[in-house]
């Protein structure tokens, strides 16, 4: 809906959908639905706490964090800046509000997110924040709800708020375990990170009638496939009729629908002891002792030139793939195809390998050197069938006893319009919950490009190294640019800003060692650069073999914690 001008603004709005002129306090009875047409206007976090929260049970949880500009990042204003203007313009103090509350008398921690703030986006602050309401859930033994609205993780905290994805889904997994339900409830719109994370990994998702959910945006897949989209394409029904939603609820019915839902699981069975969250400091020690950091013992990490040019480097066709790894580094590869549901991915290859004569489940983006290659290959942009495909592979490994590595060369997961209907972001966001909770030991590493939820689905890892010229990014410097400047041309300066190289994101904790590729670059010696990875894979894998199961698990989940507010902020006065 939108206010109409002059002295009568607070008393009309005229309807989005329909154009009706409606009277604002019965617009305000009707919950913000527009009685005309039926149109579901966009409601901020505060409005929608009032709506679902019976009247006087609502408790506020803490929501100030430490001020954190990670990347110090510029496009056309400083970040700080925006954040001044986004928390003046909403009166709150990040994208998201959470609390307790009671819904039809019964209890549940909530975190609903605001689009009206820097449109939802999900940044380390909230990214703590929700995983602190899930963590206040779990110590009251509580459903978690959230509520989704969002166009995706934060450009400019960069990597940072792509960690947020993991960090949020295994705080999410703590209650899985505990038996404690979750129900995301999708909100128009949510896109982007938070669909391919906790917007679709809940026990139960509902849509509100007129949501939009997807991974990729509309303009983003026009832009791609150049073609016209479906007619309601990513709304709700097409959601319900593409089996990615348990039931579309039209907002009046909301509460209602969540009261029933937290009733039938109170009258069901008592939930399982919870897993402890707090771990003695003793799993860090052994952590340290059972892979030391990466700069103790190799000096300074190797620098890189110019972040553009890197990008450059990153997406040389000439530079080796999976399938060229998998050759060099590897013996014995058996590749292994299919999801089980009807899809065989060319983007992602897997299968049964040996390094240094132990058996390993091997699984990575594929590209290819050549146009013909590289069109068969998709681009290494995994369908869903790719990701589900490289799921079944992981929980393979785990019954095998296999350790896994990942080896990631990817600018994203493919964004097509197949892709959205097959479940794009519900695929992704289950990789990601699976990996947080393994019980066998991960090594990823970014070998190529490192694209947003398309490398992170491989990237929840015990270890994460990073070949010397390769990047890692919650978007590509073009779609930053298009975005923030607005001026695609502007792809280097964007590189610049998101501080995607090697040394940048060792820095920030997000890759634990740098393997060094040969004077120019992995392409220019593919036998030296194999060489390389394969020692550095040895030294990381080894020692996580010796780690009990329960313990690799909570120690990755202690990585991934750290990823909050906390963490991004101190990395400011860590440069």
């Amino acid at each position: 809906m939108t206010a109409v001008a002059g002295q009568e603004e607070q008393l009309w709005s005229r309807c989005a959908g329909c154009a009706s002129l409606l009277y604002r306090k019965r617009l305000r009875r009707n919950l913000d639905v527009c009685p005309e047409c039926g149109e579901h206007s966009r409601l901020g976090a505060p409005e929608r706490l009032r709506q679902l929260v019976d009247p006087g049970s609502l408790r506020l949880l803490p929501d100030r964090l430490p001020e954190a500009d990670p990347l110090d990042f510029v496009d056309v204003l400083p970040y700080p800046h925006r954040l001044t203007a986004a928390r003046a313009a909403t009166g709150l103090p990040e994208a998201v509000l959470c609390g307790t509350g009671t819904i039809g008398g019964h209890p549940a921690a909530l975190a609903v997110m605001d689009f009206r703030f820097l449109g939802g986006s999900l940044g380390a602050a909230v990214g703590e924040l929700i995983t602190r309401t899930a963590e206040r859930a779990l110590d009251d033994r509580v459903p978690l709800i959230l509520v989704t609205a969002s166009g995706g993780a934060r450009m400019q905290e960069g990597a940072l708020s792509l960690m947020q994805m993991a960090t949020v889904s295994q705080a999410i997994a703590a209650l899985r375990e505990a038996g404690l339900l979750t129900i995301s409830v999708l909100t128009d719109p949510t896109y982007g990170g938070v669909a391919a994370s906790f917007a679709t990994n809940t026990d139960l998702v509902l849509a509100e009638s007129g949501a939009r959910m997807g991974f990729a945006g509309p303009r983003v897949i026009r832009q791609v496939t150049g073609r016209a989209l479906p007619e309601g394409f990513q709304t709700a029904d097409f959601l319900l009729r593409h089996g990615q939603v348990d039931m579309v609820v039209q907002r009046r019915s909301l509460r209602g629908r969540l009261a029933a839902l937290l009733a039938a699981v109170r009258a069901g069975r008592p939930a399982r002891t919870p897993v402890p969250r707090q771990e003695p400091a003793r799993d860090h020690e052994r952590l340290a002792d059972a892979v030391p950091p990466a700069a103790a013992d190799g000096g300074p990490p190797p620098e890189v030139g110019d972040a553009w040019d890197t990008v450059r480097t990153a997406r040389h066709p000439g530079r080796p793939t999976t399938l060229d790894y998998l050759d060099s580094v590897f013996d014995g590869f058996v590749e292994l195809h299919g999801d089980r549901l009807g899809g065989d991915c060319p983007a992602i290859v897997g299968g049964i390998a040996r390094l240094a004569g132990r058996h390993v489940m091997v699984i990575g983006h594929q590209k290819g050197h050549t146009t013909a290659d590289l069109v068969a290959r998709n681009f290494g942009m995994a369908s869903p069938a790719g990701h589900r495909k490289a799921l079944r592979l992981m929980r393979l490994a785990a019954r095998l006893g296999l350790p896994v590595v990942t080896l990631v060369d990817t600018p994203g997961a493919d964004p097509g319009i197949s892709a959205e209907e097959q479940g794009q972001a519900a695929a992704i966001a289950e990789n990601i919950l699976t990996l947080t909770v393994l019980p066998t030991p991960v090594v990823t590493v970014i070998t190529g490009e490192g694209g947003s939820g398309g490398a992170l689905a491989l990237g929840v890892a015990d270890r994460v190294l990073m070949l010397q010229h390769a990047v890692y990014s919650v978007i590509s410097p073009e779609g930053c640019a298009a975005i923030l400047w607005p001026d695609r041309s502007a792809a280097p300066q964007a590189a610049r800003a998101l501080r995607l190289t090697a040394p940048d994101l060792r820095r920030l904790g997000v890759v634990d060692e740098i393997v060094p590729e040969p004077a120019t670059a992995a392409h220019d010696d593919p036998a030296e650069t194999a060489r390389r990875l394969r020692a550095a894979l040895l030294a990381n894998l080894l020692p996580l073999l010796d780690v009990p199961p329960a313990m690799l698990v909570r120690l990755r989940r202690q990585r991934f914690r750290r990823f909050g507010a906390t963490r991004a902020g101190a990395q400011v006065g860590a440069r």
